[in-house]
């Protein structure tokens, strides 16, 4: 048993209250109080999470301030921002990975219906058969839609043309009134809307199936290796002590594998993914080489 110190340990998040990425850094952050000591949540939103990105790098390396890594700050961010403050790959001792939140293909279901398109491979048919009539939503150049939108465009061997959103919510809003043909959305998200028959689920973009939509194949069964979700994580700066880290992935990683955590987290549609701080490193490695041609290909670019 791991015994809780005396001062406490701030946890960073690079985005506002009451999202899913708080929420989950929050519910973890009560599961260790007894091991780690009390954890404080510190919101420090902006610049698509690079203000707490940095905050966390740039903080003393002793344990006591720790942050969440995920796709936009440690895999996006760097190749869509023209300047960094704070280095992705170096600037940050992993911890461990907290969370994977699927993405998922939707269609319109009255449009869906009307062009014939019950599966990945009808969409891809539909979409040689017809150049240049198909076009996409997204929350914005560079979001998450879009760069997914743009890997199956090149995947599949298709055009679909972008049509960009100021956020999420408008860009479904334009796919539920049939001014887009399909969106790559968030499952947390679209989930409502595909229960309600509104949104159509061709595919999810996790290499696997969904526990949350075990019905709905993976866009890997048909594009072989795609895979684009929504993940985050903890980490430290880089010079925090490696037990120290080790420490704090103790902890955290039995928090993550309680079943209340994945209890909890399932309401989010969000699936733990406990790992190695070795496993984590790799993992955002990958997702930083991942991203790169991704983010050129969109075009997309913050100066």
């Amino acid at each position: 048993m791991l015994q809780a110190q005396d001062k406490p340990i701030r946890l960073i998040v690079p985005y506002a209250a009451g999202g899913p990425v708080d929420v989950t850094a929050r519910a973890l952050a009560e599961r260790v109080k007894d091991s780690l000591g009390p954890v404080i949540i510190d919101n420090r939103p902006g610049a698509g999470g690079n203000i707490g990105a940095d905050a966390v790098a740039k903080a003393a390396p002793d344990g006591l301030t720790i942050g969440i890594a995920a796709t936009a700050t440690h895999a996006v961010n760097p190749w869509l921002f023209a300047r960094m403050p704070y280095n992705a790959a170096s600037d940050f001792a992993p911890i461990t990975q907290m969370v994977r939140v699927p993405n998922v293909l939707v269609m319109n279901a009255e449009t869906a219906q009307r062009l014939k398109i019950n599966t990945l491979s009808d969409l891809i048919a539909y979409a040689k058969a017809n150049p240049a009539k198909l076009n996409y939503g997204s929350g914005g150049n560079g979001s998450a839609g879009h760069l997914a939108g743009e890997m199956f465009k090149k995947q599949a061997g298709i055009f679909a043309l972008h049509i960009p959103y100021n956020g999420g919510n408008p860009a479904q809003l334009a796919l539920l009134s049939g001014q887009v043909d399909f969106n790559f959305d968030n499952l947390a998200t679209a989930a409502p809307n595909i229960r309600s028959g509104k949104l159509k689920a061709i595919a999810v973009t996790t290499l696997t199936r969904s526990s949350a939509l075990p019905d709905t194949p993976p866009v890997a069964d048909t594009l072989k290796g795609f895979a684009i979700d929504t993940w985050w994580g903890l980490v430290a700066p880089a010079a925090t002590p490696k037990d120290v880290v080790a420490r704090l992935n103790q902890a955290f990683v039995a928090a993550l594998n309680a079943p209340e955590t994945k209890t909890r987290f399932a309401t989010l549609l969000a699936e733990p993914v406990p790992t190695t701080p070795e496993a984590f490193g790799v993992f955002i490695k990958n997702e930083l080489a991942k991203y790169a041609p991704l983010v050129k290909a969109s075009g997309a670019r913050v100066d």
